[in-house]
């Protein structure tokens, strides 16, 4: 690689993106802007400086989502549903892994419900699973998490929308403002065509982008499947990423 592929830069494709306004989207209506949004010039020392993750102290369970929010040590503890790895590469526009970023992961339970006291969906909670996560990169930008597949979940967008299962993924550039963050969705399932938020991205190939792959070479016998699912955190074959 030239050394000034290094320094290149990809604008963004604009048209990647769903537009802010998008009425089959109901809460995008609320929330989008209605004026022309402004370029800051002059960004604050927050905006520019970020966390160096590399001294950043985790915990043995942080990125196990099966053990680190479960009651006990005994095998009836722990969460109900089916256990997955989601593991993958964060990268840049050329290729080159990201170390050292911290990647955050939250979800729903196997049941589609969250543990958040506005949920108010009828599956049970899991005494057994909290739904988030976290972990930094390594030298070559690998992460990795251990969890149950999330389920599916009603919401009111309109009488009969349903989420697809999916776990929220937010990564952290150099920059408390260069924090990315997007969903992650399972290879084949028929939900994903019918999602309202999934809809209002017009692109086919960003869509793609959303989709984990399952990896039968790394799944292990007897105990999960494995799903992969790499980010690329900018240029033209970028991961989609939420705009609001």
């Amino acid at each position: 690689m030239a050394a000034n592929e290094h320094t290149a830069f990809v604008m963004r494709d604009r048209n990647w993106h769903p537009p802010a306004y998008a009425p089959g989207y109901k809460t995008s209506v609320a929330r989008s802007p209605r004026q022309a949004l402004m370029a800051i010039q002059t960004p604050s020392a927050s905006e520019i400086s970020g966390p160096d993750f590399q001294r950043l102290t985790l915990g043995p369970y942080d990125n196990d989502l099966l053990n680190n929010y479960r009651e006990g040590t005994e095998r009836d503890g722990l969460p109900v549903g089916e256990r997955i790895q989601v593991y993958g590469r964060v990268i840049d526009q050329f290729g080159k892994p990201v170390p050292h970023t911290l990647v955050e992961m939250w979800q729903a339970n196997a049941g589609g419900r969250y543990r958040h006291k506005k949920d108010r969906y009828a599956a049970p909670l899991d005494p057994n699973f909290g739904g988030v996560g976290r972990t930094v990169t390594d030298e070559g930008g690998w992460y990795r998490f251990r969890t149950v597949k999330p389920g599916p979940y009603p919401w009111p967008n309109d009488p009969n929308s349903w989420r697809p299962a999916h776990i929220h993924i937010s990564v952290m550039g150099p920059s408390i403002s260069t924090r990315l963050i997007t969903q992650l969705y399972f290879e084949g399932d028929p939900l994903i065509p019918h999602c309202p938020i999934v809809n209002t991205i017009k692109d086919a190939e960003a869509v793609e982008t959303l989709t984990s792959r399952l990896d039968m070479a790394r799944s292990r016998s007897f105990d999960c499947l494995v799903y992969r699912f790499d980010i690329v955190t900018r240029g033209a074959l970028q991961t989609f990423f939420e705009n609001f």
